[in-house]
């Protein structure tokens, strides 16, 4: 399984507003696409951090999927004019598990 997991700063005072709209839009177009996301996440430490999860079954699919949302119009209409302007600085990793990984709790399989 592939996880990218993603973390961003939010310029300040915006998380609410971001974990929002990623509710409502966001996480229901990417699921859409063929993503399992997991999150948005609340940073403990930082209140302009969040974080969240998104996996795949192989790079194959990563890339596919991927291509086919960000070139959507649910991306270039609605998530991409709404999100961008909120972030401040965003990084991704993107990490292979292992034979052992388990997966998360209640979650189906990929």
């Amino acid at each position: 399984m592939i996880l990218e997991i993603r973390r961003y700063t939010l310029h300040p005072g915006k998380r609410e507003e971001f974990i929002r709209f990623f509710e409502a839009v966001n996480r229901p177009a990417l699921k859409a696409a063929g993503m399992l996301v997991f999150g948005p996440m609340r940073d403990t430490e930082d209140p302009d951090k969040v974080h969240w999860i998104r996996a795949f079954q192989n790079m194959e699919e990563r890339e596919r999927i991927k291509e086919a949302f960000y070139g959507s119009p649910v991306w270039a209409e609605e998530v991409e004019p709404t999100v961008m302007p909120l972030i401040a600085h965003f990084e991704a990793s993107v990490v292979s598990t292992t034979e052992g990984f388990e997966g998360f709790k209640g979650t189906p399989e990929l």
